[in-house]
């Protein structure tokens, strides 16, 4: 019976993808894969020795999934690309890529190759010890690409892949290391800002181009949001509740210009058949810090969880009478010191999948699912 499972699993996969692609598209579900940071992981962390966790309640804590039990998610609900996934569609999550038996599911519903701590340059995230680079992330797509040629074909699978989404959501980890202080047994003199743009630049699109050569077509590449304001920066630089680090959101604008510049230029060269959007976060983000009462919410300051000073911990109190939790998660924009909470990455997703030009250009994400490349 077993061996017979193991013939009959790749034929049904194959009938299933020429299906999605000739007979009933429309009906075939929402096919993505994810790379980026902590933002995006769906648990690769979990995996793999690294300090950067949410393995422990109450990360998790609003993840209907799982019945609020951690997922290594780091939040306490759905992520970004989880919410965008079901707003076009999808039944379910990409499943971590580190995670059990998954090949199979880069066919059926993608992967997620994200790792928290991770950035777009291989050294970013290494005081955390685990994290998975960009570079590696790719990589392992590269590994599950293998897979599904195997199960069906070159041909098909470069037909398949033209209709994915593939995300990227990271850079963020590589602004925090920047600037924060170096320590001095591990003292290394820091680059100019403009030198530092230019790595982050060069090494995102040999990765992009890495994964345009693989099949990739339809690209949704996300700026670094505001950095500045979140509650460990403003801790870091020792400002007050409602205050931001303009230094550090400086940086990060003239980055996300430069991303946008870059993604232009790749649409010029690649296009029509292939189409790289930029989704403007970091407006979107600086909005509902400013506007939190309009979307609901009551708090754009602290974080639900964890605290305020170093070491910005996230935990379940053994305490019964006491929480390190705020008392209405959906109240607040951030969860934990680095994260937005599941109300704010509902608001967040909900713009880039439908916005206009101003939060994702060329276009907006569900016209780029749409879009016809063939």
């Amino acid at each position: 019976m077993e061996s017979f499972e193991v013939i009959l699993k790749p034929i049904c996969l194959v009938i299933l993808i020429v299906l999605c692609l000739h007979a009933m598209p429309s009906s075939c579900n929402f096919t993505s894969f994810v790379f980026g940071d902590s933002l995006v992981d769906a648990g690769n962390n979990d995996y793999i020795f690294t300090l950067s966790k949410a393995d422990s309640p109450p990360y998790g804590i609003d993840f209907t999934p799982s019945g609020g039990q951690p997922t290594g998610r780091f939040t306490n609900g759905r992520t970004i690309a989880d919410i965008v996934g079901q707003s076009l569609g999808a039944k379910s999550f990409p499943p971590p890529y580190l995670a059990p038996n998954t090949e199979a599911q880069a066919i059926l519903r993608g992967i997620n190759y994200a790792s928290g701590a991770s950035g777009i340059m291989d050294k970013t995230g290494f005081f955390f010890i685990g994290r998975i680079p960009l570079g590696e992330q790719v990589s392992n797509f590269e590994q599950n690409r293998i897979y599904m040629v195997n199960a069906m074909g070159e041909n098909y699978t470069r037909k398949f892949l033209k209709k994915a989404i593939f995300s990227l959501t990271i850079g963020s980890n590589d602004v925090l290391n920047y600037i924060q202080p170096s320590i001095p047994f591990l003292r290394h003199d820091k680059v100019s800002p403009t030198t530092f743009l230019d790595f982050m630049i060069s090494n995102l699109t040999l990765q992009l181009e890495r994964l345009h050569e693989m099949g990739a077509r339809k690209f949704i590449v996300v700026g670094v949001g505001p950095l500045g304001c979140i509650p460990f920066v403003r801790a870091l630089k020792l400002l007050g509740s409602g205050q931001c680090s303009s230094a550090v959101n400086t940086l990060i604008q003239a980055y996300n210009h430069r991303l946008k510049e870059l993604l232009s230029r790749l649409n010029q060269e690649m296009g029509p058949e292939a189409i790289f959007v930029f989704a403007n976060s970091y407006d979107v983000f600086m909005n509902i810090i400013a506007n939190y009462h309009q979307y609901g919410l009551e708090n754009a300051n602290d974080p639900c969880c964890g605290g305020y000073f170093p070491p910005f911990v996230c935990f379940k109190s053994s305490d019964a009478n006491t929480s390190a939790l705020c008392d209405d998660r959906s109240k607040y924009v951030f969860w934990d010191a680095y994260h937005p909470t599941e109300a704010a990455n509902l608001i967040i997703a909900k713009q880039l999948v439908d916005g206009d030009e101003s939060v994702s250009f060329p276009i907006n994400i569900r016209k780029l699912y749409n879009y016809n490349n063939s």
